[in-house]
């Protein structure tokens, strides 16, 4: 099979504007993300709606397309940039472009999750551990994710999912294994065709999570469970959380 990343990038940002052109570590937020998959992945482009990005991406040597200002989401940003490409590709994995850390260990995990025909898009997953504290688990902004026993994804929440019935809140993450999810996704390519022509779900707009659309509509979601620890940036406070956690990894 052959697999192409599409790294989506907007420069608008309510909460941190021009973020894939904020510097960390020497270099370009979007720059890390690329390097981290291109070399793992048969293919990497980035796909963005602003010419400072397109530029900077071409600056590093990048593979780059510009695409529309009109998106909803980067998954409809994803097929349109995979239109534009001159080959052909069993499996489009949209990569965050706030995602500097992500392993080839997480891609590859994703990448196995289609050695089953009956998965139509995969993801991935990263238990909480106890250190993480109650805190943790019950922000909003991190999404939960509860699977089936093959593995695949029953549903996600932003509330903590399941709920454990007459055990204190402070022992939940000793109790159970809860699953906290990793915005990675891989679309077999006739899926990722198919999924940006759906209207939004009730489901999608009550959590605001995409993937409920998808799930709403009968996909089957593989999930594949990694123990890498990734910084997502989406702050300022974020960026500079990764530059000490990229001081830390040198």
């Amino acid at each position: 099979m052959k697999f192409i990343a599409i790294i989506p990038a907007r420069y608008a940002s309510t909460r941190f504007p021009a973020k894939p052109l904020a510097m960390l570590g020497g270099k370009r937020v979007i720059e890390r993300v690329y390097e981290q998959v291109a070399g793992v992945l048969d293919d990497a482009v980035v796909a963005t709606d602003d010419e400072r990005i397109f530029d900077a991406v071409r600056a590093f040597g990048g593979k780059v397309e510009m695409t529309s200002t009109a998106h909803r989401s980067g998954t409809d940003r994803c097929w349109e940039a995979y239109c534009k490409q001159s080959g052909e590709f069993d499996v489009v994995v949209n990569v965050q472009g706030d995602e500097p850390f992500i392993q080839p260990s997480q891609l590859e995990a994703l990448k196995h999750c289609f050695d089953n025909e009956n998965i139509d898009i995969a993801t991935l997953v990263k238990p909480f551990e106890p250190s993480d504290g109650i805190e943790a688990l019950e922000n909003p902004n991190s999404p939960k994710v509860v699977l089936d026993s093959e593995g695949c994804a029953i549903y996600f929440s932003r509330s903590v999912i399941p709920y454990l019935r007459g055990i204190e809140r402070e022992k939940w993450l000793t109790e159970h294994t809860f699953y906290k999810h990793i915005g990675i996704y891989g679309f077999r390519t006739d899926v990722l065709r198919a999924v940006t022509a759906l209207p939004q779900s009730t489901l999608e707009c009550a959590e605001s999570l995409e993937q409920l659309r998808w799930l709403e509509n009968g996909y089957k979601i593989g999930v594949g469970i990694s123990n890498v620890e990734t910084i997502g940036i989406d702050t300022p406070e974020d960026l500079a959380r990764a530059e000490e956690f990229l001081r830390r990894m040198r």
